[in-house]
């Protein structure tokens, strides 16, 4: 069900309630030279223990759902939050859809192609221009999932080219930052998955073409696995967790920015290395970001890799854009996993691009997931 009530939206004016590897010369060898490597990581692992466990025990607190920790930090990341959502078009509709988890905020941005749209395709008689009949039938809605502690804002830079694709809808993910409420424990990956199919279920249209980016890839992945009623496609955007592991590099440098109490410097170094270097301090969406990392205290299971299997199980199209230069995966091995599950003509490697590829190559995303939504039967 939907609920029109008002969450501190920005630029609030919620629209009508609508239903809304090489072998070794000798076994002996081999094992010599895995016992160092095997050591280096044992002990690393060992590290990653004490320190997780030192954190839960530092950030614990009796919520069984995600929750700001003061009013104060709440304020700071829903400023930074209306700041960086200045750069997105109006919404033509504010969505608060009540699930069995939570309430969802989705935001509906209509599609330009239509009306006399600049981006609408048009022909040449005696001086007039008019509509080309041949220009491209409607596909189905785009449905857009952010990456963590992040939110719909992140989309900025990508909506104009995407809503010359289709109508886009643009979901706030339940138990993270952003202006989505949760209400209950999401204990499971099948809990992830039905609080996703609950919201799609209750927007008008009856199928999606969901496009993830982070781990908001790995939540659309996770819910193909369960169920693809109401999902025409899916394009996963440098989704970790899906056809590789996290490096361990990048596992001990998320650690420090992980304590609330670490210095900003410590988060916006965290994120500049997921863009690649990048400086993030002056970015309206890395303030988001980093607001939301600080002030949010998360209650998810940490996502675990998705079985190779099942997501060779999905049952409709999926497109895997992988950035080359990212470090949330080994792209090389990502790219070869992901091409044996979906095939060559399923997978795109933008070399140069880091975790941060939705800012980078805005153009080529838009093109890829308009070509692959016009392939689709």
């Amino acid at each position: 069900m939907t609920d029109s009530t008002d969450h501190t939206s920005p630029r609030t004016r919620t629209a009508p309630t609508t239903r809304t590897a090489p072998t070794a010369r000798t076994a002996r060898a081999t094992r010599s030279s895995r016992r160092p490597r095997r050591r280096i990581l044992l002990v690393a692992l060992a590290i990653i223990g004490v320190v997780t466990i030192a954190a839960t025990v530092a950030l614990r607190t009796p919520s069984p759902v995600g929750h700001w920790d003061s009013a104060e930090g709440q304020d700071r990341y829903q400023a930074a939050y209306d700041e960086a959502f200045e750069d997105l078009p109006d919404p033509d509709e504010v969505l608060d859809i009540r699930t069995d988890y939570g309430l969802v905020r989705v935001y509906r941005f209509a599609t330009t192609r239509e009306d006399g749209s600049e981006h609408d395709e048009t022909t040449e008689h005696d001086g007039t221009a008019e509509p080309d009949d041949t220009s491209p039938s409607p596909v189905e809605p785009l449905v857009l999932l952010p990456g963590r502690s992040s939110g719909t804002p992140v989309w900025a830079d990508n909506l104009p080219s995407l809503r010359a694709i289709s109508d886009v809808y643009a979901i706030d993910l339940l138990g993270e930052p952003g202006l989505s409420i949760q209400s209950r424990p999401l204990d499971t990956e099948t809990d992830q998955a039905a609080w996703l199919d609950q919201t799609l279920a209750d927007l008008p249209e009856d199928r999606f073409h969901l496009v993830g980016l982070s781990i908001g890839g790995w939540s659309a992945a996770n819910l193909a696995t369960h169920t693809t009623e109401h999902l025409a496609a899916v394009t996963l955007l440098d989704a970790p967790l899906v056809f590789d592991d996290l490096p361990l590099g990048t596992v001990l440098r998320t650690i420090p920015a992980a304590f609330p109490w670490a210095p900003r410097a410590w988060r916006d170094s965290f994120n500049s290395y997921t863009a690649g270097g990048a400086p993030v301090e002056d970015v309206p969406v890395s303030r988001m970001i980093e607001a939301g990392t600080q002030h949010y205290r998360l209650r998810l299971p940490a996502p675990a890799r998705i079985d190779e299997a099942r997501v060779s199980q999905i049952d409709v199209p999926v497109l895997a854009i992988i950035a080359g230069d990212s470090v949330m995966h080994d792209p090389a091995v990502t790219a070869d996993t992901a091409i044996r599950v979906l095939g060559a003509e399923s997978v795109r490697v933008y070399d140069d691009a880091s975790h941060a590829i939705n800012g980078e190559h805005l153009q080529e995303i838009a093109a890829d997931i308009d070509a692959f939504a016009r392939s689709l039967p």
